[in-house]
């Protein structure tokens, strides 16, 4: 979250995740996603770089947060936890042949993809 103020002088805060543009004429204003507009003494430029730094920090926390579940022959990588690496702890699989079709059965844990079905118009 960005800490911004309103032209009576008190602060909020807003996710800048959630801003969809920012106008100064003259006044800056924030146009969120959702249509919702405020307006800020801040200008342009010193919301902009709050929304780099806030974008810096998280980045930051990311990167340097302690490592939980880290396997021992990856001292410097951190696991994220979403997406399981499929070459980590096996030989890599035989490419197969170009005509052949990659079947579409799940791997390392996953889901079975969903088929696509044509919508009715």
């Amino acid at each position: 979250m960005i800490v911004v103020t309103r032209l009576n002088e008190s602060q909020f805060a807003v996710n800048p995740d959630l801003i969809e543009r920012i106008h100064e004429n003259p006044d800056t204003t924030l146009v969120m996603v959702d249509g919702a507009k405020y307006i800020v003494t801040e200008s342009l430029a010193e919301v902009i770089d709050l929304i780099a730094a806030y974008r810096a920090r998280i980045i930051s926390l990311a990167r340097f947060a302690p490592a939980e579940g880290v396997p021992e022959d990856h001292p410097g990588q951190r696991p994220l936890g979403l997406v399981r690496d499929p070459g980590a702890h096996r030989a890599p699989a035989a490419t197969p042949h170009p005509a052949t079709p990659h079947p579409a059965t799940p791997q390392d844990g996953a889901a079975a993809p969903v088929p696509l079905r044509p919508r009715n118009t």
